[in-house]
Order: C-alpha cells, then structure tokens, then sequence
C-alpha cells in the first residue's frame, strides 16, 4: 500500500523515529508500525493527522510513492507547493544524476523531442539524453534544455536552445513571462504564457512572432 510505503518513506526521510512520530500523534508506537507495515489500516481521522503531520495532502499520501520522486520535486511538495491543493495531478518526471548524485540537466534536441510526450516519463528514455551541469543554477530545483523549432519565437531563432525550470504547480506560472510547455496535441511548445487558469482553466499561449495569433490551452 502507497500510504504505509510513503509514511515510512517520510519518517526515514526526517530522521524520525517511530517512538517520535507516535508521541507526536498521540499513538502508541506499535500503532505506528503496524500502520508502516500494513498490518494495520488507516481510517480518514489517522490519514488526517499523517497529512497534517508531515504537511502532505492526502491525496499525495495516498495515491504517490514519494520515493520515486526526485529531490527537487519532493522540496516542492515539502514547501507547500502540493499539486493536489495547487495545481492540478501530480506529474512526476523522470531525471539523471552525475557521479557524485547531482540532477543533471538533460539536452533534448529536435530529433528527441518527437518522443518527449511519451518518454518524459521513463527513465530509459531520459537516461540516454545528453547532460551537462551549470554549477551557478540552485541543486534544490530541476533543470532540463529542450533546442526550439520554427519561426514563432523570433527574434529567437529556429535552432536555439532554451533552459528552463521544472514548475511542478502551474499556479505558479507568471504572466508575460516565457515556459517550455509539453502539450498532447502539439508536444513541446515555446510560448509566452497568459494564465486564466483559476477562471476558464486555461492558459493563453503567445508567440514572439506577430504572424502568429494567440491560442488557448486547456488544463487538464
């Protein structure tokens, strides 16, 4: 079960014993193991207290295995930004590390891009990419490089390679400002993004190129 694996997961993660976390709830520690080793099961008023506990939506407790999770995603759940609060389902990517357990910053060129929205996922697929490392970037977020095709960006030409931030809560995307976007219909896309998001449920894409309209995308 998720939620025995995750709370485990959790209390490893913290450095906590059982002894602790059962203080913490008001539980006798064989209550907590037996909830760790799925000996027992957890009712709404136990999942309500491991959720508030470790500030983790239920939903995630649940339905996630955190530890298929990279580092930066997990920070970005730990500093609240949920996605089953904020954002939407959650979308776990697959990532590289170097020797020494960095997250490596994958190059995904033209010819890659055409299986991007059905490898993004798969390490296998991700673990061929070429990587690189830019020191200067923070380790606590998730980077990756995809190279842009067509004429829609200019000035920016077709060719050009564009790093951007993995942002995990799509509430968060500001207005004006420049995201790689995968999409099912058209795959990657560059665009400057307009979010109507908590009205209509959609983004507003813009190219660069003023002989290319706007167009909505619809969030799912």
């Amino acid at each position: 079960m998720i939620f025995a694996s995750n709370i485990k997961f959790l209390r490893k993660r913290y450095k906590r014993t059982q002894d602790e976390v059962a203080n913490s709830l008001n539980m006798k520690r064989s209550t907590v193991s037996g909830y760790e080793n799925e000996v027992a099961q957890a009712g709404i008023d136990v999942l309500i207290a491991f959720s508030k506990y470790y500030k983790i939506a239920i939903d995630t407790l649940i339905k996630e295995d955190l530890s298929l999770l990279t580092e930066s995603q997990l920070k970005q759940v730990e500093l609240g930004f949920d996605t089953f609060i904020n954002g939407g389902a959650l979308r776990v990517h697959a990532t590289s590390v170097d020797s020494d357990n960095n997250e490596n910053i994958e190059l995904v060129n033209q010819k890659a891009s055409a299986g991007y929205r059905a490898g993004y996922a798969d390490p296998e697929y991700i673990r061929v990419l070429p990587t690189f490392q830019m020191p200067f970037l923070s380790r606590e977020k998730k980077y990756r490089t995809f190279q842009i095709a067509g004429d829609s960006m200019l000035p920016i030409p077709s060719g050009s390679w564009v790093t951007g931030e993995f942002v995990q809560n799509w509430n968060l995307l500001r207005d004006g400002q420049a995201y790689i976007i995968l999409t099912i219909e058209d795959g990657i896309v560059f665009k400057i993004v307009e979010s109507h998001i908590k009205d209509e449920g959609k983004l507003r894409l813009y190219s660069l190129n003023s002989l290319y309209s706007p167009y909505d995308l619809y969030i799912k």
